[in-house]
């Protein structure tokens, strides 16, 4: 069994990652966003690809979900490709983040 270390606050139970794709043309924004994404609690890393154009992502989805992200990249100008793949991706996204923090407030019902 391999030990891997978070940031504080991060637990490896509800660990997610997650890739984006965002559109062209956001270079400046990009950076002032993945940095200001950095600096949230519960967050495990953040890096971008250029290249690729993919913002990739590891958080702790009790604490922050997709669309904390997205408002950010919002409030920064940066825009989500609008590709029919991401969408279903965020959408995915969205439901596995709320059902983290579901289960995180559900009390086990039985001792088994």
């Amino acid at each position: 069994m391999s030990h891997h270390d978070h940031r504080p606050g991060v637990s490896e139970a509800s660990l997610v990652t997650r890739k984006l794709k965002v559109m062209p043309g956001a270079a400046v924004q990009i950076s002032a966003a993945v940095s200001e994404i950095d600096t949230l609690s519960g967050l495990d890393g953040v890096s971008y690809d250029p290249g690729h154009r993919k913002l990739h992502l590891a958080y702790d989805a009790k604490k922050l979900g997709i669309d904390d992200i997205e408002a950010i990249l919002a409030r920064h100008g940066v825009d989500i490709s609008p590709g029919h793949w991401n969408r279903i991706k965020e959408d995915y996204y969205r439901f596995i983040d709320q059902n983290v923090k579901d289960n995180a407030r559900q009390k086990p019902w039985s001792c088994h």
